[in-house]
Parts: C-alpha cells; sequence; structure tokens
C-alpha cells in the first residue's frame, strides 16, 4: 500500500510539472531549436551528477546499444524542438492536445513493428482522434497559425509515439535515467551548431529560465515518471498522464490568460476519451 501510494504521489507530481513546463514554451523569448539545446545542457548535467550519486556506470553494454541511444535521442530532439514550436505558435492547449493523440498513434503504427496489423477497434480510434484534431483545426490554409500548431503537434506525437516504441523494443534493459541521460546527450550534440548563434544572445533572466527547465522540468518530472513505474503499472501511470492536458490548459488560462474556445475544448475531450480508451485496452489485450 505504502509502495503503491509513492507511485501516485510520483506520478501526479510529474504530470502537474509537466503542465508547467508547457509554460516556457511562451516564457523563454527564443525559438523552440535554441530552448531545446540549452535545456538539454542543464537536464544531462543533472541526470548526469545523480547517476553518479548513486554510483552507477554511465556506460552501456554494447556498441548497438549506443546507436539505439542516438536514434532515441534524434527522436526526442525532433520531438522537442516540435512541441514547443506548436506551442509558440498557436496555443499551450493546442500543443498539448495535439501532443496526446501519440497513444492512439501509437497503437495503430506499433503493430507493424511485429509484422501484424493494426486492429478495428485502433483504426476506429484513429478516426474518432481526427474528428477531435479536425475541430481544433479553424480552416485548412498553412497561412493560419493554430492550423500550423495542431500539425506540428501531431508531427511532434509521431515522433514521441516512434521514440517510445523504439525505446520499448530494444533500449528497455536499461533504467530511464540512463535512457534520458544519452537521449539528452544526443540532442544537446544534435543541435550544437545553433550554439554559437544562441548563447551570445541568452540574457540573465533566460539562463535562470532555462536553468529552472533543464532540472526542475525536465529532469525532476522524467524522474518521478520513471519512479511511479517502479510502482505501478504502465496503464495507470499513462491515465494519470493524460491529467496533462488539463494542468497545462488551466495553467496557460492562469498564467498566459490563453482561454480555449468551445472547438478546443471539445476536441480535447474526444482526444483525451480516445487516449484512455487506448491506454485501458492496450493493458488488457497485454494481460491476456
Amino acid at each position: 500500500m505504502k509502495n503503491h501510494l509513492e507511485g501516485l504521489l510520483s506520478v501526479h507530481s510529474a504530470v502537474f510539472i509537466f503542465g508547467l513546463t508547457a509554460l516556457f514554451s511562451k516564457f523563454i523569448t527564443l525559438s523552440a531549436i535554441e530552448i531545446t539545446l540549452l535545456r538539454s545542457v542543464f537536464a544531462v548535467i543533472a541526470i548526469g551528477v545523480y547517476i553518479i550519486y548513486l554510483k552507477e556506470s554511465l556506460l552501456l553494454n554494447s556498441k548497438r546499444d549506443y546507436l539505439i541511444a542516438s536514434i532515441l535521442g534524434f527522436f526526442l530532439a525532433t520531438h522537442w524542438v516540435t512541441y514547443f514550436h506548436s506551442m509558440q505558435i498557436s496555443s499551450v492547449a493546442i500543443g498539448i492536445i495535439a501532443l496526446y493523440t501519440y497513444p492512439v498513434i501509437t497503437v495503430f503504427i506499433e503493430p507493424f513493428f511485429h509484422g501484424e496489423r493494426p486492429h478495428i477497434k485502433d483504426i476506429l480510434s484513429a478516426v474518432v482522434v481526427l474528428f477531435g484534431i479536425y475541430l481544433l483545426v479553424p480552416e485548412f490554409s498553412i497561412d493560419n497559425q493554430t492550423t500550423l500548431g495542431v500539425f506540428w503537434g501531431v508531427f511532434s506525437a509521431l515522433l514521441f509515439s516512434m521514440r517510445n516504441i523504439i525505446h520499448g523494443r530494444y533500449f528497455k534493459a536499461y533504467p530511464a535515467r540512463h535512457a534520458l541521460f544519452y537521449q539528452t546527450l544526443v540532442v544537446f550534440i544534435l543541435l550544437l551548431p545553433f550554439a554559437g548563434q544562441i548563447i551570445p544572445q541568452v540574457n540573465q533572466t533566460q539562463w535562470l529560465q532555462l536553468l529552472l527547465l533543464g532540472i526542475v522540468f525536465t529532469a525532476l518530472p522524467h524522474t518521478l515518471f520513471a519512479n511511479s513505474l517502479l510502482h505501478l503499472k504502465a496503464k495507470t501511470a499513462s491515465l494519470v498522464a493524460c491529467m496533462q492536458v488539463v494542468y497545462g490548459t488551466l495553467f496557460a488560462a492562469i498564467f498566459l490568460a490563453e482561454m480555449p474556445d468551445w472547438r478546443t475544448v471539445i476536441g480535447g475531450i474526444i482526444v483525451i476519451s480516445a487516449a484512455a480508451y487506448e491506454t485501458v485496452t492496450s493493458g488488457k489485450q497485454v494481460k491476456s
């Protein structure tokens, strides 16, 4: 019982912090690439120090694992950049709702990695999600910022799904902290060529914001979420994670005065309902 409560506290704390993380896309007046690069610097240092504190080795078991870690890092880098870019050009609510198409995207494409076909229910869930996304889009025009925000958010969800599938299939033998350490390290390396243009432009306030984003709002919630999985079923943690949409939208309304319209609210409810449904039913399939 104590372990279960610890797991619930960890996952709810992580999701609450993730909801606040989205606000940094608006608070920090830098591009999504710049934020992601500098965020990764502080995150990789914090996670590395934590692993050393635990007296664990930072080395991986094989050359193949370094290659997989690099691929995972590529997907994480592109996911972070497109996710923040989505919120910057539209709204926090739009970006988060679009991102939470990833559970449905995952169950729809993961069977292809096993030489299978998607189940009928997954196809129906995908259709439901498409309708929810349709409600988010005010007009199908690349000149509309909300439409572009939805596009980049869904694309970010696809990248996130690919990262999760590859991690679960090829890298799950490692603790989450090791996986995140190498992925954030690869993020930093991939975006390092932009450092010469970025660093001279960053002021003292932005450095403090980036420090908070990298440690308190990246390394900490990922560690908490990973800890929750030691005590909870993945299905339970994933369902609680859907609350990130509620938290993020609420915080954006309070701190940024971004009030979602009725189309965003209804579209969000449809998308999150489909995500929750897929999370529950996928858990049952694993049991069976």
